[in-house]
């Protein structure tokens, strides 16, 4: 009998481990708990955290699968809606819909033998119905839990976080306050600067704000150039200063906080209008909240404004309600694997997409699950293959930043540099045999 797979989550990442899991000969039950595929990109349904206008901050290239390239005719930053087309047409390229259960919601995941390496999981559905599996991966994704900052007093006001925004008609004639100086509190900051009566934003440090454009190029196609050309860290850094300063100007001159922290230091942020916004004033920078009294916020600088409404883009945290801690290697706020996607211990126990990259995922996504399902088939067939990286994967610390010292912060748990992991994934995959799974550098 085929040894069976349980895949929690129909979004890119699951239908990648999907992808590559039947690929290996194994049994696979994908289940979802909408009654569609798509997960985060799949605008409307109660999972997704997008917005109406969302396009990728990653181009075409860096977000693609590699064995799926996306349609030549899709522009450099594709729209949601290509992107949920996009992964429909690899579900169905795969044969991977005849795999997926959808409305089926895990509530439980738990080891049928804590002590054995290759334990079977027993997964609980909401409905009551549970099943044992062979292997389970993991793939419901890590940006839908909002985290919420707290700041003493209350706020009369209206919260709410970047999770529930979906159009910017909700700021007409208010007096906004947007907090976060991510990707998604960016991009929400210049939709209301164009309805709000007047817009203010809130971050606890500076940024390196890049333009989507460098040099006529998508920019995260200009950054992969100089990896390609194995520049050095200092030189690289030193090139994106330059280009930064001459096609933006420095960040105090547009009236943006001075960034506390060198390029590459801090995920990347993609915006080339909240620099134009800030210029012209339609959007203030401010500092970090120090305190709320009624519709009165005040801040660490001591300045105060009277707000209407208030956008948490403060981010997610990592969250999975369906299996205890203990089974994740939980340690100071995140889980510890291998990785980020094998677990010290279990053999049968994956993660698929725990990663925030300095790129697009999807095509990080499928070297992991590539790699995920190899190790699985080694171990279920007993290769001397299987047993190199078992001992490797039980010392879980290991420099995913390619040299690159991140900050220390929440936002920073899962921080990959992209060149430099694919690389060690690359580097397993070819100690396994070897199928079809696209061109490996």
């Amino acid at each position: 009998m085929k040894q069976t797979v349980a895949v929690i989550g129909a979004g890119s990442s699951g239908l990648a481990a999907a992808r590559h899991f039947v690929a290996q000969g194994f049994e696979v039950h994908v289940f979802e708990r909408e009654d569609d595929l798509g997960g985060n990109w799949n605008y409307g349904k109660p999972c997704a955290r997008i917005y109406r206008s969302t396009h990728t901050i990653s181009s075409k290239p860096g977000t693609e699968f590699p064995d799926f390239p996306m349609p030549q005719e899709y522009p450099d930053y594709p729209h949601h809606t290509q992107i949920l087309a996009y992964l429909r047409a690899y579900a169905e390229a795969f044969h991977l819909i005849e795999h997926i259960h959808f409305s089926s919601s895990v509530r439980q995941v738990e080891p049928v033998d804590e002590k054995n390496a290759r334990t079977r999981w027993h997964v609980t559905f909401e409905h009551g119905y549970s099943k044992s599996f062979d292997f389970v991966v993991i793939a419901n994704g890590h940006n839908w839990f909002p985290k919420w900052p707290e700041y003493p007093g209350v706020f009369s006001g209206r919260m709410l976080h970047s999770a529930e925004y979906r159009t910017p008609d909700i700021f007409s004639g208010q007096r906004v306050l947007v907090v976060g100086g991510g990707n998604s509190g960016c991009d929400i900051a210049v939709e209301a600067a164009m309805v709000a009566d007047r817009v203010w934003h809130s971050t606890r440090r500076g940024y390196w704000y890049m333009p989507k454009y460098l040099l006529g190029r998508p920019a995260d196609q200009v950054g992969d150039l100089m990896l390609i050309l194995k520049l050095p860290l200092w030189v690289r850094r030193l090139a994106a200063s330059v280009m930064y300063r001459l096609l933006v100007g420095s960040p105090e001159k547009t009236g943006l906080p001075r960034p506390d922290h060198r390029l590459f230091e801090t995920h990347p942020v993609i915006n080339t209008l909240l620099p134009y916004y800030v210029a012209q004033g339609d959007i203030t920078p401010m500092p970090d909240i120090e305190r709320y009294d009624g519709n009165t916020v005040y801040f660490s600088d001591a300045s105060a404004v009277e707000i209407d409404k208030i956008v948490f883009a403060t981010g997610y945290r990592i969250h999975f309600p369906f299996i205890d801690e203990r089974h994740l290697n939980w340690q100071s706020g995140r889980p510890r694997l291998f990785l980020n996607m094998f677990h010290p211990d279990y053999d049968s126990l994956f993660v698929s997409g725990l990663i925030q990259p300095d790129s697009g995922q999807f095509g990080l996504v499928h070297w992991q699950m590539c790699l995920a399902s190899q190790f699985a088939a080694a171990v279920r067939d007993g290769q001397p293959a299987a047993e190199l990286l078992r001992r490797h994967k039980a010392r879980p610390n290991l420099d995913l930043g390619g040299g690159i010292r991140y900050k220390n912060t929440s936002r920073h748990y899962l921080e990959v540099e992209h060149w430099h992991y694919r690389r060690l994934l690359q580097k397993w995959i070819k100690r396994f045999p070897q199928a079809d799974y696209g061109t490996i550098d």
